[in-house]
């Protein structure tokens, strides 16, 4: 079957452009002029766009059967704030309006557990039904993916196009100490990060990620958000588990959540002055927020069983050491 990916020469776009080239599926991928070539995988058809040029998509969707739509930009600034409306929001539109015009058959949206919110003291999972949250802390990223996350239910619900939303939460596997959003993790692996503050996260691995996307591709229901977590885990279990795979000691030292919010106050400050400081508002309400999530309704629809947390991990860092990263100490 003929199938287009965007966001492929990102972390999770590689692994699924992988996964469907070895399923025997025929693929195109819409890749940024002068990007570079797409990491690990050979095979898929090349073909030069930007999500944020409708333009650039409409001879790119021709005789294309579906859709993966993974395309995006992680953010935690202000700064970053127009960029992400440009390419998670009106990237996703003009998604969508290429979808119309090429009567695309099934569109899958990746999109994020940052649409469906967080928990402020981690008593509570949320789920796929759960009411967003957090609009008074006006996150970039979560409310930019929010944003497009609607846009394909108008979509979906005008019957204009047959769509699926999947929302992984943090992603761990071989290749994603490359992500820009792993700085701190990739610096406990190799024992320079001393701090832990008081939030959590659900880890889950990128092959899981990628067979509950495919599944949801071909049996999830029109309309429907799946969320892809894995294991609930504490921020400082976090760091254990990566330090202890790296053979490091493990972050000791806990900041409060008054100080975290102060750091991200003195940041906000600073980049207003065209500087940079260890936090802003943004990242530092993203560390001590509760990320936690029940994975049910993919159990349930599309088979998912996501492997735990010290496995998964255990991947990432393996990775880590065989690529040279712990050696930039």
């Amino acid at each position: 079957m003929k199938v287009l990916v965007t966001g492929a020469t990102g972390f999770v776009g590689g692994w699924l452009v992988k996964r469907l080239l070895e399923q025997g599926h025929s693929v195109r991928i819409l890749q940024r002029k002068n990007y570079g070539v797409l990491p690990e995988t050979s095979g898929p058809e090349v073909v030069v766009g930007d999500v944020t040029s409708y333009e650039s998509l409409i001879a790119a969707f021709q005789g294309v059967h579906s859709v993966f739509h993974l395309a995006g930009h992680v953010g935690y600034s202000r700064a970053d704030r127009a960029l992400m409306e440009q390419v998670n929001v009106k990237g996703t539109e003009n998604v969508l309006q290429a979808c119309k015009a090429a009567k695309i058959k099934r569109l899958v949206h990746m999109s994020s557990v940052v649409a469906v919110g967080a928990s402020f003291n981690g008593k509570n999972p949320l789920n796929e039904d759960s009411v967003f949250n957090l609009h008074h802390l006006d996150l970039g990223y979560f409310e930019t993916k929010l944003k497009a996350e609607k846009r394909v239910m108008e979509f979906t619900k005008n019957g204009v196009v047959d769509a699926v939303i999947v929302n992984p939460s943090t992603i761990y596997g071989a290749g994603d100490a490359k992500k820009g959003s792993r700085k701190t993790q990739l610096k406990v692996a190799q024992g320079r990060f001393p701090f832990y503050t008081s939030g959590g996260v659900s880890i889950v691995g990128v092959e899981d990620v990628v067979q509950a996307t495919l599944a949801a591709w071909q049996k999830g229901r029109t309309g429907e958000r799946y969320i892809l977590s894995g294991e609930n885990i504490t921020i400082r279990r976090l760091f254990e588990i990566i330090a202890k795979h790296a053979g490091v000691s493990e972050p000791w030292i806990y900041l409060p959540n008054f100080v975290v919010k102060t750091l991200g106050v003195v940041g906000d400050t600073l980049e207003s002055n065209g500087k940079k400081g260890p936090l802003n508002s943004e990242n530092a309400w993203a560390s001590i927020l509760y990320h936690w999530f029940d994975h049910g309704k993919a159990r349930r629809e599309l088979g998912f069983k996501p492997q735990n947390a010290d496995e998964v991990i255990g991947k990432s860092v393996a990775w880590i050491k065989e690529n040279g990263y712990l050696e930039s100490k």
